[in-house]
């Protein structure tokens, strides 16, 4: 079947004064092909084939579903392909985001600029807030500079105990001690900023203690600056879209809500199985492995912070009886007499 420039190829060289051989010797085309057109006047018309249908058809209605239920926020392609392959889609991740871009069309990232540490110099810290409200629920994120291993862990609270709390979690997860750890402007961390001189802040006394007890030294990024710690706040981003949505969105479909317990379990699972063992997009390796050598120059673990012991409670009646406990003695005499005693 010959297309439509085909055909007016021929009825342009007829109309030049080409005899058919001379129009056969030019396009190649067959005598009776050729005399075919010229004797028609309509135009070449192609019979629709049936299209077959693709890998990712199936699925389309799912991922829909799926983006609406974590709207106004975005899933990730990764994260949608590995829901679907458990789902039976055998195609590549691919399929998923071009499907994904007629959906939301992506938007051109801005550019970083990169800074690296040595092993086991700097780990950075921070709150990710996830729900306000009466049920708040927060995530204590570390990432290690070197390797770009993370932990996470969810509380409810972002108070100073649970925050020396983190701190343990983390310690013991890394198997190590980084030598600095960098911060932002947590009322936690930091009571007043360049406090004695320029660089020199009035830290959090707890904080203090917490940074004596394990060997490092506290540091904090610069103000209104985030990419100062870009690492743990691009794994920020990363926990939002990859875990918690994800997440979030599944458990709201099945009509439940999200606790720290719950999110703690899972996290927990996620780490292991997709966000340390991924090829990292900085170091085009996965953090698990760069763990292993970033946990050499770790500073060893100390024992754990002891636990002042809970006091016990005293429970004051709210009012005194109102008879006295203690009866007088012609009390006791008149019932030995009725024999009563």
């Amino acid at each position: 079947m010959i297309g439509k420039e085909e055909c007016m190829e021929i009825r342009i060289l007829s109309k030049q004064g080409k005899s058919i051989r001379e129009i056969n010797r030019i396009t190649g085309l067959s005598r009776n092909t050729i005399r075919k057109f010229l004797r028609s006047s309509s135009e070449p018309r192609y019979k629709d084939r049936a299209r077959r249908p693709g890998k990712l058809d199936p699925f389309k209605n799912f991922l829909e579903e799926r983006l609406k239920a974590a709207l106004p926020h975005r899933l990730p392609a990764t994260v949608l392909t590995r829901e679907i392959r458990s789902l039976g889609f055998d195609g590549s991740e691919r399929l998923v985001r071009l499907f994904l871009a007629t959906l939301h069309p992506a938007k051109d990232p801005e550019p970083v600029v990169r800074f690296e540490t040595e092993p086991g110099k700097q780990m950075q810290a921070d709150w990710c807030e996830l729900r306000k409200g009466k049920n708040p629920l927060y995530a204590f994120v570390a990432t290690l500079g070197f390797s770009r291993d993370a932990f996470v862990m969810f509380t409810t609270s972002q108070s100073f105990n649970v925050l020396r709390e983190c701190h343990e979690e983390t310690f013991s997860r890394f198997g190590g001690v980084p030598h600095e750890v960098l911060y932002d402007n947590m009322k936690t961390v930091v009571l007043e900023r360049n406090a004695f001189g320029e660089g020199k802040h009035r830290f959090h006394p707890g904080l203090w203690d917490v940074a004596k007890h394990f060997g490092f030294m506290p540091r904090l990024c610069k103000p209104y600056r985030a990419k100062t710690k870009g690492k743990v706040e691009r794994f920020n981003r990363y926990l939002r879209y990859s875990f918690y949505y994800p997440l979030l969105s599944r458990l709201k479909q099945a009509g439940l809500t999200l606790d720290a317990a719950t999110a703690n379990i899972e996290v927990r699972r996620w780490l292991d199985e997709v966000a340390n063992c991924r090829i990292h997009g900085e170091t085009n390796e996965c953090p698990c492995d760069r763990l292993e050598v970033e946990r050499q120059a770790l500073l060893p673990l100390p024992q754990r912070l002891p636990v002042e012991p809970a006091k016990p409670e005293v429970i004051v009646p709210a009012y005194w009886p109102a008879t006295p406990l203690q009866r007088s003695p012609g009390i006791y005499e008149q019932m030995l007499q009725e024999g009563r005693l």
